[in-house]
């Protein structure tokens, strides 16, 4: 990856990392379902009707919709619902950049190298501290729920990355139009018509902040650009560096809420940035061999053949330029 792509890489972690408080705050008194869909009501309306649609069939609008956006969000509001500490979703959520890389290896055929591997094992193991740190009440259902997010958000991220959408913002949008229905249905079942009602009676001021926050900056932003680097990089390379998301959730804790980590956590998420570090550094090119790589074809040479930019200039990234325009502000 370059140093841009590095750059917006940490700057989509550190978002994603504030956004476990903002749900915290925000879902208060309203069903977590019901929550999960004004956030994407939000996220479509009224962007649907200014970004074209991407040139992916609907097919793949809806497999990244339903994986990436309810499937993940779905389980993880839930798992909050019922009791999971925002810092430790945010830790177990993580689990998806295993997921992901695997899935990727098996399907897209994309080989992480072993020192990509030895970064994400050294994240996983920094997880695994995290959460051992934070003591023994954490709901059982609320980790498997979790998890279930975690899965979701991987298939999700490799649906993403195989359609090489061009235009990450535009895919983030038009994906969103498959949640909000499904959404609010699963909504009536589970919590009943007047458990719903009665959320939408008690949506406050700070649930309104905390779905501007979610929608547009953790979804439009954070995922218009994760989309957009997924789409011009290998996954093993883009992913890891979510694992920087729970640093940020637990220091913004520390921070904003008064929320002191544990040495477990504090030493946990040292080898979190450590194996974020390790997974990318950029291999060793064998002479004459780029086979020795072991992460598949590249998008450069992939460009090459094509004619295109091998920087990926093909590719549409509205807001990675509207997020270096902010920078040389």
């Amino acid at each position: 990856m370059s140093r841009r792509d590095n750059v917006l890489a940490a700057l989509v972690a550190t978002l994603w990392g504030l956004n476990f408080l903002a749900i915290d705050l925000g879902m208060g008194d309203v069903p977590p379902l019901v929550f999960l869909a004004l956030r994407f009501v939000a996220v479509v309306l009224p962007a649907v009707f200014l970004v074209p649609r991407p040139q992916v069939s609907w097919r793949v609008l809806a497999a990244v919709g339903l994986f990436m956006s309810a499937g993940q969000f779905g389980f993880l509001y839930v798992a909050m619902g019922v009791g999971l500490p925002p810092g430790i979703a945010a830790l177990v959520l993580q689990a998806q950049v295993v997921f992901t890389i695997v899935i990727a290896a098996g399907v897209l055929r994309e080989r992480p190298t072993v020192t990509q591997g030895i970064g994400v094992a050294l994240g996983v193991v920094g997880l695994l501290v995290v959460a051992l740190g934070r003591g023994g009440d954490v709901p059982l259902v609320g980790l498997g729920l979790c998890l279930m997010g975690a899965l979701s958000w991987g298939i999700g991220n490799v649906v993403s990355r195989a359609a090489r959408v061009p235009g990450g913002l535009s895919l983030t949008v038009w994906s969103g139009l498959v949640v909000p229905v499904p959404v609010m249905a699963l909504a009536l079942v589970v919590d009943g018509p007047t458990a719903v009602l009665e959320g939408l009676a008690a949506v406050d001021g700070a649930a309104l902040l905390a779905t501007l926050y979610t929608a547009g900056i953790a979804s439009l932003l954070g995922y218009g650009i994760f989309n957009t680097l997924l789409a011009r990089n290998p996954s093993a390379a883009v992913v890891p560096w979510v694992l920087l998301a729970p640093v940020v959730a637990m220091t913004a804790a520390w921070a904003l809420l008064g929320d002191v980590p544990t040495a477990g956590e504090a030493g946990g998420g040292l080898l979190l940035v450590v194996g974020v570090l390790v997974a990318l550094r950029p291999p060793r090119r064998a002479p004459g061999s780029a086979a020795a790589l072991g992460v598949g074809r590249s998008l450069a040479g992939e460009g090459r053949e094509r004619g295109a930019d091998p920087t990926g200039g093909e590719v549409g990234t509205e807001l990675v330029d509207l997020v270096e325009g902010a920078e040389a502000r």
